[in-house]
């Protein structure tokens, strides 16, 4: 806190990373060791962070700030949902609005605070090892994990802290929630993190950060000892969390990766590596539950992948006739907690039926303003500024599945650094303009 009031900005960074991977843990370790109070304090820290950065930088801006297309949208996209926070649309009243509007619109904020950071003065290498730390870290509990086949969670408090708190009552086979487990009682691990979901979205993180770390200007990949290890942790969590969506994210990632920086040589690797899992797949159907699992998300009969497509049903049909919105609080966490969620398991969906087709609009051509100018721009950058780049284009890739299945915004972990990373590079490029004019 003391560094960011100096103007060390970049330095929010370090609470992202370090305190938001731990962030659920902290709380229900607070919680059942007796010191409840302290929960009021820290629920709130992050998005306090956030608004004293971004104060700061208002403060010490210099020069006026030349805006981008995405700066538009964002803005745009901020206000327009804020909106739906006074007008009492919907069965929620104004505190509950105010919760849903945090859980959807508050990353415009965070991609403003990195907005005001320079590139040039983050050290960006070091950062991104910081993360990889957390990856590595996060895959030694899982190991404790699967050796002693029970959930860290069990040991935290996390059932009672969600109850207490949100009301939320254990649920699944291993007292917590369906998340942590397959529709065939196969355990789902999320280590340290919140849940196995954002568990596999850190590691989709982790990925990105590997590719923009270790790839330098002419596209050569250098992989250090610790880089290596980081990478067989994402690999060793990816699969150990058991989530459909984020695997398939994260080889796609890998496949573009190697398309992005013309590595012929990997590709092949990556179509061999594909056949050879084709051939374990059908090794481990052998087990009846494995084969269930399998088959039934193919043929779309499991009890998630139909659920997947009732919410969306469900969802569109309310978008169709509420164009304008149910209002906010009616998909996503809150209705989750509260009411009726509609269409709850869709990032794009949830911000539609709360806030309507034009919400839904802008943030759409938000990601894909993002994932054009971080493709043009790996062409373009070099050194620390590149690195962002492609650290975000291939998470923004790799978003693209949970985003469709998920409500990827609660994952405040992969949420509030890639948004804050986006500010950083948006700052980077429209100074590479300016420089160019």
């Amino acid at each position: 806190m003391a560094d960011i009031i100096k103007g060390n900005r970049q330095g929010v960074l370090l609470f992202f990373i370090f305190g938001l991977s731990i962030y659920t843990t902290t709380m229900s370790l607070s919680f059942v060791l007796g010191f409840k109070f302290l929960i009021p304090v820290f629920q709130p820290i992050k998005e306090l962070l956030v608004l004293i950065t971004l104060g700061i930088g208002i403060y010490q801006l210099k020069e006026k700030l030349k805006l981008n297309v995405v700066d538009y949208l964002m803005g745009a996209y901020f206000c327009y949902t804020l909106l739906y926070v006074v007008i009492p649309l919907g069965d929620y009243g104004f505190s509950d609005r105010l919760s849903a509007f945090k859980s959807t619109s508050f990353f415009p904020l965070i991609y403003a605070a990195g907005r005001f950071v320079d590139a040039g003065k983050v050290n960006i290498s070091r950062y991104f090892h910081y993360i990889l730390i957390v990856a590595i870290a996060a895959t030694a509990v899982l190991v404790y994990e699967l050796m002693s086949d029970l959930h860290f969670q069990t040991n935290t408090g996390y059932a009672d802290y969600n109850f207490y708190y949100f009301g939320q009552e254990p649920t699944g086979n291993y007292g917590l929630t369906w998340t942590f487990e397959t529709e065939t009682g196969f355990r789902r691990f999320a280590s340290f993190f919140s849940n196995p979901l954002e568990y596999a979205a850190a590691t989709l993180l982790a990925l990105a950060v590997i590719a923009g770390l270790y790839t330098d200007d002419e596209n050569n990949l250098k992989i250090s000892a610790f880089g290596q290890l980081a990478l067989v942790s994402t690999f060793i969590a990816i699969v150990a969390a058991l989530s459909r969506a984020p695997l398939v994210s994260y080889f796609g990632m890998i496949y573009v990766y190697a398309f992005i920086t013309r590595k012929s040589y990997m590709l092949k690797t990556f179509h061999y590596g594909f056949i050879a899992a084709v051939l374990y797949f059908i090794f481990l159907i052998q087990n009846e539950d494995i084969y269930s699992f399998v088959v039934d998300t193919i043929t779309f009969q499991n009890a998630s992948s139909v659920g997947h497509i009732v919410e969306w049903l469900a969802g569109i049909d309310a978008m169709i006739r509420q164009p304008l919105g149910l209002g906010l609080g009616s998909s996503g966490k809150v209705a989750g907690m509260l009411g009726v969620n509609v269409g709850g398991e869709n990032q794009f969906i949830i911000i539609g039926v709360q806030a309507g087709v034009i919400a839904l609009v802008l943030y759409l051509l938000i990601h894909i303003y993002l994932l054009t100018y971080t493709y043009k721009w790996i062409k373009i950058l070099k050194g620390n500024e590149r690195k962002i780049a492609i650290m975000l284009f291939l998470f923004k890739i790799g978003s693209v599945v949970p985003l469709l299945t998920t409500n990827f915004e609660n994952y405040s972990y992969v949420i509030y650094i890639s948004w804050f990373l986006s500010g950083i590079f948006i700052k980077s490029i429209t100074t590479q303009r300016t420089a160019h004019d």
